[in-house]
């Protein structure tokens, strides 16, 4: 694969891997029981705020160290696509006075998807671990 390309994906991954491992803290830091009333409050099972969560926080952190990129990706992507539909997409683009728009869901949704269809293997543990696990064989198959 080109070099700049994989650059590109480890920038990516990075920067998507650290927004979402914050958000998830975040959620954790301002009261968990609060995000789950107000999933309640939008017609969504309140639980799935301790589970979208632990996805974002954990998720993130594995993301940013290149372990279960394209799988933790794709879930990102649901969550993203969760949110713009049901929360997000009556503001507007660019929102208003009253409430911010879904250009962040729509970057942060384009982000996820790339990487759950590419991947991102430079400075990855996945791929150091797939390495040291079956040597050149690992090599060989991925140029395949």
């Amino acid at each position: 694969m080109n070099r700049n390309v994989e650059i590109g994906q480890l920038i990516l991954r990075i920067g998507l891997g650290l927004t979402f491992m914050i958000h998830g803290y975040l959620k954790f830091a301002g009261g968990i029981a609060n995000v789950s009333g107000w999933f309640e409050s939008i017609s969504l099972p309140g639980f799935m705020a301790y589970v979208v969560a632990l996805v974002e926080l954990i998720g993130g952190f594995a993301v940013i160290l290149g372990l279960g990129t394209r799988i933790i990706s794709a879930l990102f992507t649901i969550i993203m696509l969760v949110a713009l539909f049901k929360v997000k997409l009556a503001a507007g683009f660019t929102g208003s006075a009253q409430a911010t728009g879904y250009e962040l869901e729509i970057v942060l949704l384009a982000m996820s998807a790339a990487l759950a269809f590419s991947g991102s293997q430079l400075l990855s543990v996945e791929r150091l671990l797939l390495k040291t696990m079956f040597g050149d064989q690992f090599e060989d198959r991925r140029a395949a």
